[in-house]
């Protein structure tokens, strides 16, 4: 039997603290699917796991892409597959652990099967967005699914920024002529793994702490420096994320560096808060709190195998 044993929980609370403690007490790799820690150009902004944890046990897809590429959840899946399958072939264990709750579940259960779209519709979307601009997309979408819409308002506001995922949805219901969330949760693929899901909680006052907290020692470590670096490509769809977003408007002009320090803590917690609502959504969670032992998990863990 091969498992796979998924760390999920919200930002900051520890998930790479215990998926190393965890990959040492089995001898086994990591599986990162934190979606912004894939890019070589982010660093500080994304936490990825220092050299020194990165020494301690085997990681992958950490910085191994680049912000110019156009690197899908489709794309993650299949490769996070095929990798898997590789660690499987020399352990019975693996371990896969990030935020990315989109990502998670890509590799647990599969992505949602889509019809192909004609070409001329996916031409006219774009255009309509190139002249009509984003809001339009918005509006469209909220009116071909409102569902869906109103879904990503509420659990994921920062997608209905994204330009590529709302010419995504616009293209799907027009092209189909179904609403876009009328595909979704179709099919569950079968994988050869079992998987064990762990996940890591606090009580809110603790976790905003830790985020707060964490915001200072990335901004020590050096943030603003890094996204000024990245500042001229801050359009691309890897940028668009906490940490770096408030520091562009910064450089704009618009806010000042105490207010995006402040936006920074307060976005992130925002962040934080629809994590654990997509993960507590998750079936087949055991939950811990962050402070518990990795011992007294993998302990657990080897009980229920």
């Amino acid at each position: 039997m091969k498992y796979l044993i998924t760390i999920v929980g919200p930002t900051a609370i520890g998930k790479t603290s215990l998926s190393i403690a965890l990959a040492q007490h089995f001898n086994c790799e990591i599986v990162s699917c934190d979606s912004r820690q894939f890019f070589k150009e982010m660093s500080i902004g994304t936490a990825v796991p220092s050299r020194e944890e990165q020494a301690a046990a085997q990681h992958h897809f950490i910085q191994n892409k680049s912000i110019f590429e156009n690197y899908t959840v489709g794309d993650f899946e299949r490769e996070a597959i095929e990798s898997i399958k590789e660690l499987h072939q020399n352990n019975n264990y693996a371990i896969m652990v990030g935020g990315s709750g989109l990502y998670v579940d890509a590799v647990l259960k599969g992505m949602d099967a889509f019809p192909v779209i004609k070409s001329e519709v996916r031409a006219q979307v774009k255009l309509d967005f190139e002249t009509k601009g984003l809001s339009f997309l918005q509006e469209k979408l909220k009116a071909l699914d409102l569902f869906y819409y109103e879904k990503i308002k509420t659990e994921n506001p920062q997608t209905l920024q994204n330009p590529q995922r709302m010419m995504r949805f616009v293209e799907v219901c027009i092209g189909t002529g179904k609403p876009y969330s009328s595909f979704l949760n179709q099919n569950t693929r079968k994988r050869d793994f079992t998987s064990i899901i762990i996940g890591l909680e606090a009580d809110r006052a603790e976790m905003y702490d830790r985020i707060n907290r964490r915001v200072d020692i990335m901004l020590n470590e050096g943030l603003v420096q890094e996204a000024k670096e990245l500042y001229p490509n801050k359009n691309l769809n890897a940028l668009q994320t906490v940490g770096y977003r408030e520091l562009f408007d910064f450089f704009d002009n618009n806010i000042s560096l105490e207010f995006a320090i402040e936006e920074i803590k307060k976005n992130t917690r925002r962040f934080s808060k629809r994590q654990m609502t997509w993960f507590k959504r998750t079936e087949n969670v055991t939950w811990f709190d962050f402070k518990t032992s990795a011992k007294t998990i993998a302990d657990f863990i080897e009980n229920k195998l």
